[in-house]
């Protein structure tokens, strides 16, 4: 392993450093969070049969959550450069003029892959024609086995999680789409592992979060009964934990308990589950900015 790629990882494993920007953590949570509000509207209105109010609220949900990203990803891209972290609210103005970049790479490269998956379609059509049907099924078979899953493999540790952190760094949507096309023919094997690493990262912060909250959980029913009388269900608690609200938890066939203690129990337990997701995903965002920052360097 060389001595660059050495120092490429430990930048990515300095990203649990994310956790101590507030500043970040502030974002992703407030926009998570009306994220959340604004598709529970759509679920309303949903039951109320009301289709088109309902896709609003969907609509804006996923806007929401897609500028709220966008904003933490600029905090998170100002720590790994060392430059002051900016406010919240200059890096939500901010994602609103720049986000609109993000989506235009990632639309070229879904643009692309729909052509590729289009002609591979073509050729498996052509298949039907007599004599060279079966010949053409044995060559196009493995390439498009080869094609489609090199380019989901492309789009799961290149494209997605770098295509963010190149916009935040202050490139536009075609200079992003050149460093794609650039790390895609040279250093695609190198960025993989980078990737490996962050997404390793993710996983062991997401295992220790799920940790605490679950055992807390637990210990704090036993708690609520013994210290304050309250007899709140282990079960009932971390239903809110995983972020099931009272129809949620009625839909898994465990009735609602303890009236109004019950519900501020989902209510509170739906705090934890916002704060345990936000966790994983800010070290998640950060590894990605310290990998793009890494292979710029390199290049």
């Amino acid at each position: 392993m060389t001595p660059s790629l050495l120092t490429a990882l430990s930048r990515v494993l300095a990203s649990v450093d994310a956790l101590r920007n507030l500043r970040a953590l502030y974002a992703l949570l407030a926009g998570f969070c009306f994220a959340g509000l604004l598709l529970a509207m759509a679920q309303s209105a949903l039951v109320r049969e009301q289709n088109l109010l309902s896709a609003l609220w969907m609509g804006l949900a996923l806007a929401v959550a897609f500028f709220g990203v966008n904003a933490t990803g600029l905090m998170l891209m100002d720590q790994a450069r060392g430059l002051p972290v900016r406010d919240p609210q200059d890096a939500f103005t901010d994602a609103l003029r720049s986000g609109h970049r993000v989506l235009l790479a990632l639309l070229a490269c879904l643009a692309l892959t729909a052509l590729a998956a289009a002609a591979l379609a073509g050729l498996l059509w052509a298949t039907r024609w007599p004599l060279v049907g079966a010949p053409l099924l044995a060559i196009v078979l493995p390439l498009g086995v080869l094609m489609l899953g090199g380019i989901a493999f492309a789009l799961v540790v290149l494209v997605g999680p770098l295509a963010g952190p190149a916009v935040w760094a202050g490139q536009r949507s075609t200079g992003v789409l050149a460093f794609l096309r650039g790390r895609l023919r040279h250093g695609l094997p190198e960025t993989a592992l980078l990737m490996a690493a962050v997404y390793l990262l993710a996983a062991l912060a997401t295992a220790a979060v799920s940790f605490v909250v679950v055992s807390g959980g637990r210990l704090v029913a036993g708690l609520a009964i013994l210290g304050a009388g309250v007899e709140l269900p282990a079960g009932q608690l971390l239903a809110g934990v995983m972020g099931l609200g009272p129809r949620g938890f009625g839909a898994t066939g465990v009735p609602l308990q303890g009236g109004s203690l019950g519900l501020a129990a989902l209510i509170g337990g739906g705090v934890v589950f916002a704060i345990a997701l936000v966790l994983p995903t800010l070290v998640w965002l950060r590894g990605c900015c310290a990998v793009y920052l890494a292979l710029t360097d390199e290049e």
